[in-house]
């Protein structure tokens, strides 16, 4: 189980409310770096996403120390990093907040497998939003012996 994730956005606060209205949570400022806000979900896993500013990259300490936050002159516009995230939410108001923020957004289908909402935060960097009947696609594919079945070879 995944409780928490951070990605980087130009406009972090901005993000994070968005994030907060599509699962339903809430934006509020992230302590342990400034300029940095979190997504809270309220829910029972303890879900949040933390969004640090574009330039922000965390990298090891030495020693004993704990990460430590650096910054970039030349951040990524792109990335690998990508989340799927059940929500309780509809595929029409995942699409209305996209649209409004100009980000795009798009049902797929992966191979046949279980379909997904692509919205793409600052349409860079990509959540793989999961409404109800999707979560259940993808958990029937994702028990194990569906899974071995699915797998090649």
């Amino acid at each position: 189980m995944i409780h928490h994730f951070s990605i980087s956005a130009q406009n972090p606060q901005h993000v994070a409310e968005v994030l907060a209205e599509v699962m339903n949570g809430k934006a509020s400022p992230f302590p342990p770096h400034p300029g940095s806000y979190v997504m809270l979900s309220f829910d029972t896993n303890g879900t949040a996403i933390e969004v640090y500013p574009l330039q922000t990259t965390l990298q090891p300490g030495e020693g004993e120390q704990d990460l430590q936050f650096k910054e970039t002159s030349q951040p990524a516009h792109f990335t690998a990093t990508h989340a799927a995230i059940s929500v309780d939410s509809t595929q029409e108001k995942i699409e209305a907040i996209g649209q409004r923020e100009g980000w795009r957004v798009v049902r797929c289908n992966r191979d046949s497998f279980f379909d997904v909402m692509e919205f793409w935060l600052e349409n860079r960097v990509m959540i793989e939003f999961l409404i109800p009947e999707m979560t259940n696609q993808y958990l029937t594919l994702m028990q194990p012996e569906n899974l071995q079945k699915a797998l090649p070879g």
